[in-house]
């Protein structure tokens, strides 16, 4: 459960001024994607499924630095899509390291041992190379063979260069325990830590038959972690998170707590749901009805398990009950007896399905801006020849 002391103690810090501020909401994790264009097609991604007019479009450095200095989360992570796509990401990093902010940079490693001049070392950098298990589950899972391989490599690499480099893993049903545990040895041998969490069930993912119910979610890591008994994993999670997918804990989810700037906007209502969009992260924080959300008020989150969402709720946790979590961290992930109770799904609202709807209104905005800088470039020449 190993997170390097300099960021636990810039992170406890932070937490600790939300807490005497009295702010009830805030961000711990700004989750910041510049792209959606990829150059794999997982069988589990809902964020890829867009026109090419969308996955064309990219966030510039600039509107990158405004969104981390208007969130002022201490930490961003940058999924996509496939970060390293984006021309412009060496210089979107320097911008976001300059500002002292704790970058996890996501990448599925394709393209990490050509890019790694585009970065430097630094304590407030590192990347995090996708791997959602060993060699064969690997590539079945990323529907391509040799991604395993090349990602390992560039781990090697950019270790040799100095990186520091961590591994997550998005944890689908029917890979068994036994093969998680031989997966989290290798991230051993291979010197990285690592972060584990259930996959998030996107309505538009081409695979729909292996996601995780709660239940099974709970089950599954218990058997990892009883496995793991005696092992040095090194997880990037407090122990409180890892107690919770074990089933240990009963947490409510706080999607605020890592919001999501993309080429849209500021996403409501998390990371995983798009229901909309918000132009300012003020306009996000005081608009969102955050109390429609969350297992057991809205169907879509009715299996969610995911760290964006329970990782700052067991931080949080953490903060009001230091001796709950050194305890926990000092007795390891309880992997037998009764679990907590359930969140009551009873009174959950209906799923809406709204994907289709934001697109056409993307797609309608990309239209008029392109209308209206052809009309404006036409002027321009006309101008230029008068």
């Amino acid at each position: 459960m190993a997170i390097p002391f300099f960021k636990e103690m810039r992170i406890g810090g932070y937490l600790l001024k939300q807490k005497l501020l009295g702010r009830k909401r805030y961000p711990l994790v700004l989750m910041l994607e510049p792209l959606f264009r990829c150059n794999l097609a997982c069988v589990g991604c809902g964020k890829i499924d867009y026109p090419d007019a969308i996955l064309n479009r990219r966030m510039t450095a600039q509107e990158c630095w405004d969104a981390a200095d208007e969130c002022g989360a201490p930490m961003v992570a940058i999924p996509g899509g496939e970060p390293l796509i984006h021309k412009e990401i060496g210089e979107i990093v320097r911008g976001l390291v300059a500002r002292k902010k704790f970058v996890s940079l996501c990448t599925n490693a394709l393209l990490l041992e050509k890019k790694l001049d585009l970065f430097e070392p630094s304590p407030y950098l590192f990347f995090s190379v996708h791997l959602d298990g060993l060699r064969d589950h690997h590539d079945k899972a990323v529907s391509q063979k040799g991604v395993f391989d090349r990602a390992v490599s560039a781990i090697k690499a950019a270790k040799a260069r100095g990186f520091t480099v961590n591994v997550n893993a998005t944890i689908f049903d029917g890979h068994p325990a036994e093969e998680i545990a031989k997966f989290l040895d290798l991230t051993v041998e291979l010197g990285v830590g690592v972060s584990m969490s259930p996959g998030y069930a996107y309505e538009r993912a081409p695979d729909q038959e292996h996601f995780l119910n709660r239940t099974k979610t709970k089950k599954l890591f218990r058997d990892v972690f009883a496995l793991g008994k005696g092992k040095k994993w090194n997880f990037m999670h407090s122990g409180l998170f890892l107690d919770f997918l074990a089933g240990n804990q009963e947490y409510e989810c706080t999607p605020w707590g890592m919001p999501a700037r993309n080429i849209f906007g500021w996403q409501k209502p998390c990371y995983l749901l798009g229901e909309g969009y918000a132009k300012t992260f003020k306009e996000l924080m005081e608009t969102t009805d955050w109390d429609s959300y969350g297992t057991g008020r809205y169907e879509k989150c009715a299996d969610c398990m995911a760290h964006c969402g329970y990782e700052p709720t067991a931080a949080t946790a953490a903060l009001n009950n230091p001796l709950k979590a050194m305890w926990v961290s000092l007795r390891g992930i309880k992997t037998s007896g009764p679990m907590a109770p359930e969140i009551d799904m009873s009174k959950q609202r209906p799923a809406q399905y709204i994907f289709s709807e934001q697109v056409q209104k993307k797609l309608s905005e990309i239209r008029r801006d392109e209308a209206l800088a052809a009309e404006q470039k036409a002027a321009q020449k006309a101008s230029s020849a008068a």
